[in-house]
């Protein structure tokens, strides 16, 4: 049975089944804008779909969904990035934002001098993450290791997505299931979006980051496919595929493939273009692709 598995990035949601409706519609309309016919059976296995809602237990609080809804509504009517999208995202404050960032990646004495006070509060948002205050991440990856052991028992055709902290938290579960459990289950495709999974402040805090060569990855994963948008900061480091080479090297993985030139996100909401979101991401003609092509090679 084909399963597609969400894992959602950070920040307060709405509540799971209106969450849920919400991404699973984005994600049938980027379907359908490459792949018509995959689209309308993507569209009849609703149930294929599982969202892993970890938010209210980090965050405990819901968001609103009438905030999102005017513009979702513009997103999924707008067949791709307009000019002013693609000149915003690639304009020369986000080079030099993306510089700053970099250079607070790599010296983190400097991440409370960034000048974006969202970038900065996300990077030491995943503090509590990594550091496992009172089990907040053991709680939140039990969430996605649960419905994986039975995907993985049952023998599951497995697409898992992970956006933004999302793909952390796939990772380090991905991890433990593997190194912790001994489970030799995979997902057929480990789909990043939007992740900072190649940031060396991730990198250096992630499940088996201090383990020996034979035990710092993961086997869970076929292939792996990582997509960033142009001005996305927090994929700030857009290729993974460098930084865990030593899964090829090791066989763990049949493959890494980076995609971010020429990738945008165009949602735009009153506070303007967020090329971040994930509703944007699952809309985007990459991202699309590789579901279709997933769907179809899984048949």
């Amino acid at each position: 049975m084909k399963r597609i598995v969400f894992i959602p990035g950070k920040n307060p949601k709405p509540h799971p089944p209106e969450h849920k409706r919400l991404l699973w519609r984005c994600l049938v309309e980027g379907v359908r804008r490459v792949d018509e016919t995959t689209a309308r059976l993507l569209a009849k296995d609703e149930e294929c779909f599982q969202l892993i809602a970890w938010n209210h237990l980090y965050y405990q609080q819901y968001k609103s969904i009438e905030a999102d809804l005017p513009a979702i509504d513009a997103l999924l009517a707008k067949p791709g990035p307009t000019r002013e999208d693609i000149n915003e995202a690639s304009h020369w404050h986000v080079k030099t934002a993306r510089l700053l960032y970099t250079l607070g990646d790599y010296f983190p004495i400097f991440i409370n001098l960034l000048p974006d006070p969202s970038v900065k509060a996300s990077i030491k948002e995943t503090e509590r993450y990594f550091h496992n205050k009172d089990e907040i991440a053991d709680q939140i990856r039990e969430m996605l290791k649960q419905p994986l052991r039975e995907m993985f028992a049952n023998d599951d055709q497995v697409l898992l997505i992970g956006h933004s902290m999302g793909s952390i938290i796939a990772w380090d579960s991905l991890w433990e299931l593997w190194n912790g459990e001994e489970n030799r289950g995979k997902v057929d495709l480990f789909l990043s979006l939007g992740s900072p999974l190649a940031m060396e402040f991730v990198r250096h805090r992630l499940l088996g980051a201090r383990a020996d060569e034979a035990h710092r990855y993961t086997g869970s994963i076929r292939r792996w496919l990582n997509i960033s948008s142009v001005g996305d900061l927090t994929a700030l480091d857009r290729g993974v595929a460098d930084d865990y080479a030593g899964m090829i090297k090791a066989g763990l993985v049949e493959s890494i493939h980076d995609q971010y030139e020429g990738v945008y996100n165009y949602f735009r909401n009153p506070d303007g273009l967020n090329v971040h979101r994930s509703y944007g991401y699952l809309v985007n003609d990459h991202v699309g692709t590789a579901i279709s092509n997933w769907w179809r090679q899984s048949a």
